[in-house]
Parts: structure tokens; sequence; C-alpha cells
């Protein structure tokens, strides 16, 4: 067996992320990050291969999101007169 567990509690991935739990349980409620629920008290566990889908997709949203969205810095220093 590996190092990295399979599965990772919401602590887990709030600390991967750099986020709070609450964050990670509204991911994973909305159908963001796909979970599971286990045992009794149907505690949340993530699959680390589903949390690293999630990043890939979020950074794939990123890159569109620049694409449609250019920074206008370009813009802006063509309207500034040369010395």
């Amino acid at each position: 067996m590996s190092g990295t567990p399979r599965f990772l509690t919401l602590a887990d991935v709030a600390e991967v992320l750099n986020t709070s739990q609450a964050q990670v349980y509204a991911l994973v409620r909305r159908g963001d990050l796909p979970a599971i629920k286990i045992g009794g008290r149907g505690q949340w566990r993530v699959e680390a291969q589903q949390l690293e889908d999630y990043i890939q997709r979020m950074y794939a949203e990123a890159r569109t999101f620049v694409e449609d969205h250019p920074f206008a810095e370009a813009e802006s220093d063509a309207e500034i007169p040369a010395d």
C-alpha cells in the first residue's frame, strides 16, 4: 500500500485546498466535489483521485476565464504617451 491514503476526510481536503471544512462541505453538498458517506454517523470521505480531478477542473475553468476576460494592462499601456 502506498503512503497516500485513498480516502480523505473533509478536514484533510480543506488542508490541501487551504480553505475551511465548511467550504469543502459546501463543495460536496453542491456536487462539485464527489464524495461518499460512510459509517453509522455518515462521515464524508473524498477519494484522493476525485480531489485531484476537481483541482484539474478548477485549473481548466480558470484558464477559460482568463482567456474570456483578458487582462487590460496592455490596453492601458498603449494609452500612456511615451516620453
